[in-house]
């Protein structure tokens, strides 16, 4: 028999002490790990498969189905995630009152429990209630307004212009480092659009002014450059005001901007297409792992190599190897993996009853994959920081579990008892190891924006992708009847 057996079998208070000493620090992590590591559907690529087969109804069906799967913890995700679809189904007031939902439960995330902190710390931060990045909670509310001026409202689309205000002021004022996020283009630019369809020219002079220095300042990261349409705007709206100062430094920034006065467009329909093209994106893991031998070191170059990759596939493996070599502390940091659209652009056209037909292109208006770029750069410093903490506190767990069951079992089942536990423990630290990967997937890679002012009248609408996705899509035909001074927006959705 071996002394392992031997000690155990004439000891039973060993035995007891050996599996005490062992689940004390595996028996919580085990438990949280059923949680914080359950099973995983790709929900996207089905979402992603019914919208490019132009099925907006069975997206949101997929994500009202997962509501359960996305669990308490990503409540913010699903009302997210559920507001963009019912958005593309049509579905404006059930969006906007999803995306209502979503705004509170930002608002009571602001605080956290110790109990979940605490969990975080010992497992991952998957087992934190998902917050949102700052731009998606800006992006929240560009899409309620967007919800309220699809249907004419354009009341209501202003109420969340001014929660976009006051959400890009309060962060203008909490951020002190200006080179992170704390202004947003779009989102200004659309507020612009919204108060000049209600005939608001100052606040939309404003708003248009704050989007064309947000472009600006944000150009090197944001990657999106000034629409030429802003420019026109500014043009326009400084001359409507008569700023002679404003119009003349707008002039001599923008000398080959063709525009046209607001007398001019008196009385002018205007249609704004909003075009919500390709796909977020996603993050995956990045292993590190850090040998603290020589021995730990040849086994990870072994197993590994000098890769960095994600290996979900090999956890387990990897959870017993480094659990059996007990050197080897595994951090887990989110790397982002973009989905570039392969459509540039698209052109509105508009024919009239009478045969007269206007055409415009549309412009990048938001590079969502930039904003995400940022937003992850920007926090990674401080998920290093926590990730390795974390790595080191669940080492020295491990360790103080191992020697302790050692101790218990005695001189002759130690080594056989430390093998045991360590495998155990630090199995389990390892493979509980996992970067917290969430983000707003439903949001497109970018978001293009183009507008046409015409006579009153009835309109065939249609838009013709450009790039390599060349082609009409299903919701691109329609039928406009367009009122004097009415502003149409159109919204659509392309994939590729």
């Amino acid at each position: 028999m071996s002394p392992l057996f031997s000690c155990l079998a004439h000891s039973p208070q060993a035995l007891w002490r050996v599996v005490c000493s062992s689940l004390r620090f595996a028996l919580p992590v085990g438990l949280l790990l059923l949680t914080a590591c359950g099973p995983s559907v790709n929900r996207y690529l089905l979402i992603e498969q019914s919208l490019a087969a132009g099925d907006a109804k069975q997206a949101d069906a997929i994500v009202q189905q997962a509501e359960k799967s996305y669990g308490e913890k990503n409540r913010l995700l699903y009302d997210m995630d559920r507001g963009m679809t019912l958005q593309l189904a049509g579905e404006y007031p059930q969006s906007s009152a999803v995306l209502e939902q979503a705004e509170e439960e930002v608002e009571r995330l602001y605080t956290r429990t110790v109990r979940s902190e605490a969990a975080a710390f010992l497992i991952n931060d998957n087992v934190l209630p998902y917050e949102g990045d700052a731009y998606e909670h800006v992006m929240i509310n560009v899409v309620k307004a967007l919800n309220y001026a699809a249907q004419g409202q354009f009341q209501d689309a202003l109420v969340e212009a001014r929660r976009i205000d006051h959400r890009l002021n309060v962060l203008t004022d909490t951020v002190k480092d200006k080179t992170r996020y704390h202004e947003d283009g779009f989102a200004r630019y659309l507020t612009g659009i919204l108060y000049e369809a209600t005939g608001d020219m100052n606040n939309a002079f404003i708003a248009y002014r704050m989007a064309y220095e947000a472009y600006e300042t944000n150009r090197t990261w944001a990657r999106t450059p000034v629409p030429t349409h802003l420019r026109a705007d500014l043009l326009r709206t400084a001359d409507a005001l008569h700023l002679a100062n404003e119009f003349e430094e707008y002039r001599r920034l923008f000398p080959d901007t063709a525009w046209q006065g607001s007398a001019a467009q008196r009385g002018l329909a205007q249609v704004v297409l909003i075009s919500y093209n390709g796909r977020a994106p996603y993050k995956e893991d990045r292993f590190l792992d850090l040998p603290i031998s020589l021995d730990a070191l040849q086994l990870v170059l072994l197993n590994r190599g000098f890769s960095q990759s994600s290996r979900h596939q090999n956890r387990g493996v990897d959870s017993v190897l480094y659990g059996l070599n007990g050197r080897v502390v595994r951090v887990a940091l989110p790397r982002l993996v973009t989905q570039k659209t392969q459509v540039p652009g698209e052109q509105l056209t508009l024919v009239g009853e009478t045969g007269r037909q206007v055409s415009v292109s549309s412009e990048l208006g938001q590079n969502i994959s930039a904003l995400a770029d940022k937003s992850l750069s920007e926090r990674l410093p401080g998920i290093t920081v926590k990730a390795l903490a974390r790595a080191a506190f669940k080492f020295a767990m491990s360790e103080g579990a191992t020697r302790g069951a050692q101790q218990a079992a005695g001189k002759d089942a130690a080594p056989w008892v430390g093998l045991v536990v360590s495998l155990l423990t630090k199995g389990l630290a390892v493979f509980s190891e996992e970067a917290d990967k969430r983000s707003w997937q439903t949001l497109p890679d970018e978001i293009h924006i183009a507008r046409a002012w015409v006579e009153p009248g009835q309109y065939a609408a249609s838009v013709q992708l450009l790039g390599r996705g060349a082609g009409s899509t299903k919701e691109s035909r329609r039928t406009l009847i367009l009122a004097p001074g009415q502003t149409m927006v159109m919204i659509q959705r392309v994939i590729q």
